[in-house]
């Protein structure tokens, strides 16, 4: 007997039972496997990840398909399925006790960077920040490091039309400055923020690499404009944070989240 109420909206039960079945043994799966593990016919299936798609919550790479960080606006599916936050906030929490500042990291969601973990000292940014905060990823440490890992074509995705807002007057607002920027960012592997995102903040990060190389998130370390120099961030925290990104790695591949 169908003890559903008569508002029932079964649509709606078959687009969430598209995301669900994503989860940490299966963080992508073919069209072919979504329509089995959701009972769901595959021209049906595939409507729902088009849907799904098109709202920033589902993307497409090689006939595969995975959850997007948007996700996190209505549960905690992506978190699941990606399982970093887990994997990674042991090492988040060790270098935030190590250099005593605050550490998070972040993934990047389109244009944005999204935080999903996250270890905080004293308050030293005026914005509130948790899991789910959200960034525009071109005037960030964090959005810069993965940005400038990414490879040509979606980089110049990223970069077209572009709009480059002056958080502060130390913010860069010309994407040929930006692209230099990220030019040397990518030289040098890391990324040291000097009061674009707020003033009196500085902030170090580094990218999280997949064993195929690709960005998949980063960490950094934000810290008063005040503490320490620009020369005396990097005597102190650069160190720290590049081990941290090595540890998180190494941990992502042996827990089979990075994929060769």
């Amino acid at each position: 007997m169908d003890h559903r109420p008569s508002e029932f909206v079964q649509s709606l039960e078959r687009g969430l039972s598209v995301i669900r079945a994503f989860d940490g043994d299966h963080p992508e799966l073919t069209l072919s496997e979504v329509a089995n593990r959701t009972g769901l016919t595959r021209a049906a299936a595939r409507r729902f990840l088009i849907t799904l798609e098109s709202m920033g919550y589902v993307r497409s790479r090689n006939r595969r398909f995975s959850l997007r960080p948007a996700v996190l606006e209505l549960a905690h599916s992506y978190l699941s399925s990606m399982n970093l936050p887990e994997i990674a906030m042991p090492h988040l929490e060790s270098l935030a006790a190590q250099v005593e500042a605050a550490s998070s990291i972040s993934v990047l969601d389109r244009k944005d960077i999204v935080y999903v973990a996250r270890v905080a000292t004293k308050k030293i940014m005026a914005v509130n920040i948790n899991v789910g905060t959200r960034f525009p990823a071109a005037a960030t440490s964090m959005g810069r490091a993965i940005l400038a890992c990414l490879p040509a074509a979606e980089l110049e995705d990223q970069l077209r039309d572009l709009r480059l807002e002056a958080r502060t007057p130390h913010t860069i607002t010309d994407v040929g400055r930006l692209r230099q920027e990220l030019d040397r960012v990518r030289a040098q592997g890391w990324c040291l923020l000097d009061q674009e995102l707020e003033v009196g903040l500085r902030a170090l990060a580094a990218p999280i690499r997949d064993a195929a190389g690709y960005p998949v998130a980063a960490i950094n370390v934000s810290i008063p404009l005040l503490a320490q120099s620009v020369e005396e961030i990097i005597a102190n925290f650069l160190e720290p944070v590049l081990g941290r990104v090595s540890a998180i790695e190494q941990d992502l591949r042996a827990t089979g989240f990075a994929r060769d």
